[in-house]
């Protein structure tokens, strides 16, 4: 069984992928059913071998299919001073892109 997983970077966080994974990350400027390639790949573990970059590995890459464009669920921000009467209640819904993970390439 070949076990192969990438560790990879996009809009400020880090995700640990397997071929065939499906991942929701910061919203991507692509449009559904198109590929979107993965170059901050921080580390790869191929054939029994952890390879990690300097930041990044060189020639590593992984290749995404966007599933989906979307916003997530509301999130109600409430703020408030006691005793002088103020009150703020705000509602905020981040956009997301749904990617399966297609193909790691080291």
């Amino acid at each position: 069984m070949k076990t192969v997983f990438a560790i990879l970077e996009t809009g400020g966080k880090q995700y640990k992928v397997r071929e065939g994974d499906v991942l929701r990350v910061e919203k991507l400027p692509a449009e559904v059913d198109s590929d979107v390639v993965f170059d901050r790949i921080v580390a790869v573990y191929k054939n029994g071998q952890l390879v990690t970059g300097k930041p990044y590995v060189e020639g590593a890459r992984a290749i995404g299919r966007v599933l989906e464009q979307g916003k997530g669920k509301k999130v109600l921000v409430f703020k408030y001073k006691p005793k002088k009467n103020y009150r703020r209640l705000r509602g905020h819904r981040q956009h997301f892109t749904r990617v399966r993970i297609e193909k790691i390439e080291a």
